[in-house]
């Protein structure tokens, strides 16, 4: 056994109290054959400003340096009369582009309308009951009220601002799993994303009702008994809800000489449906969605894992995973549209902290969650569109491989003059992967 494989195989202990050079230089020398090249690369990655390395270092556990994403924006989105450059911040080739192209599309053809459906937000308190239903739904009529006193102290303010519990059910689950009901929660966190705010009223709700438990006296009667399992927050929102979509004359749906506005359209529309039937399809469809939407997520400081976990669960909703979007032709116009659920916020968090959401979000023009909701929203339906067209018309394959050529040229070192050479070979010509590496290999030699 090699020396460095000793080495991975030993435990450390407290790791956590190390001070960052420590934590770096434990990890170059048990994993790295080469300590100081693996310094090097994560040094390079520090802030040359100290107070803006010590912002990020803090952001996060264990923090060894900064792990950078590609920043660009996409102009010319035109949402309900108002124009927009969004940010996104993505790693993927031609997202940026694609939702640029069709952002400019739509511009021309009356923009982007969206439209919020509801705001709702959901946690719940999970726990187990050895009594009967009745007995207990006797118990939450009584106790009902002392929830919202016993969280006054922390939604004061978000009263204050409009939002706060909306309300709390009692929610049988017994037949699903023995003794196990919920309380489910709705909330209003306004610009807030809220979870913090959510998840502490959820763990006082938690507290008084096992407190109010135990003074009930027709539980100490029959000996009854509440216990808490745990208390979260849902990222499931189905009624966190905004709805976008944009229409056009299908005479007026093609700018590409080789097809016709209404087979174009019609094509487009099969394609959409046959995402709404077969699964396989619609996850691919939908990830071309959420490549548009986790972009401007990430880049405006929300939680784009959240993001994630919520709109898929609404994509199977109906018993099968399914086309967040949709389209028609009806009357001679094309529409097409997504409803989809977005739990975000402007404000709190990393929204107040990382120097780059502030700049997006001051870019966007300091937007509301609701208004964030309607520009991230459109952001995806410009994405799917663009992905929708290429399929139906050049192939998903000729613009995403010309954005991702250079990707393929730094890979393997290509000088300036390479590139160029590459470029201009590849113009009007199939691109693979290895056809570029076979032609800058016979450039070489």
């Amino acid at each position: 056994m090699s020396k460095l494989t000793c080495k991975m195989t030993q435990n450390i202990k407290g790791f956590s109290k190390l001070t960052k050079e420590e934590k770096i230089n434990w990890i170059a020398q048990t994993y790295f054959s080469n300590p100081a090249e693996a310094k090097t690369v994560i040094t390079q990655y520090w802030n040359n400003n100290e107070e803006l390395q010590k912002l990020h270092d803090e952001f996060i556990e264990n923090t060894l340096t900064n792990f950078y994403l590609p920043y660009g924006v996409a102009p010319n989105f035109l949402i309900n009369g108002k124009s927009y450059t969004i940010p996104m911040a993505i790693e993927e080739s031609s997202v940026v582009a694609a939702a640029s192209k069709a952002a400019k599309f739509w511009s021309e053809r009356g923009g982007f309308k969206t439209t919020i459906i509801d705001t709702e937000k959901i946690g719940q308190v999970h726990f187990l009951f050895d009594g009967n239903t009745d007995e207990l739904e006797a118990f939450f009529d009584c106790i009902k009220a002392k929830f919202w006193i016993d969280t006054d102290e922390f939604t004061k303010n978000m009263q204050k601002r409009g939002g706060g519990i909306v309300n709390i059910q009692l929610i049988n689950k017994t037949h699903e799993l023995e003794h196990y009901y919920q309380l489910h929660a709705t909330f209003n966190t306004k610009d807030s994303m809220g979870a913090n705010f959510i998840n502490t009223c959820l763990e006082q709700f938690a507290k008084t009702l096992e407190n109010e438990a135990q003074e009930y006296t027709p539980f100490l009667k029959e000996n009854r008994t509440i216990q808490v399992i745990m208390s979260i927050l849902s990222n499931y929102v189905p009624n966190c809800l905004v709805r976008v979509e944009v229409s056009s004359p299908v005479d007026n749906m093609s700018d590409d000489k080789s097809i016709e506005g209404k087979e174009f359209a019609e094509k487009f529309a099969t394609a959409v449906k046959i995402a709404e039937i077969e699964p396989y399809r619609a996850v691919t469809h939908n990830k071309g969605i959420m490549n548009g939407i986790d972009a401007v997520v990430i880049a405006t400081g929300n939680d784009f894992r959240a993001i994630e976990a919520g709109v898929h669960a609404f994509a199977g909703k109906d018993g099968q995973y399914s086309s967040l979007s949709h389209a028609k032709i009806e009357n001679g116009i094309f529409t097409f549209w997504m409803d989809i659920p977005l739990a975000l916020g402007t404000i709190g968090g990393l929204t107040s902290l990382h120097p780059l959401v502030k700049f997006s979000l001051e870019m966007l023009g300091k937007p509301s969650a609701e208004e964030l909701m309607q520009i991230i929203a459109a952001a995806g339906l410009a994405q799917n569109f663009a992905a929708v067209r290429s399929l139906t018309t050049t192939g998903i394959q000729k613009g995403h491989m010309k954005m991702h050529i250079m990707n393929i040229l730094n890979q393997h070192h290509a000088t300036k003059e390479e590139k160029l050479q590459v470029l201009e070979y590849f113009k009007d010509t199939t691109i693979s992967h290895s056809l570029v590496v076979d032609y800058l290999e016979s450039l070489r030699s």
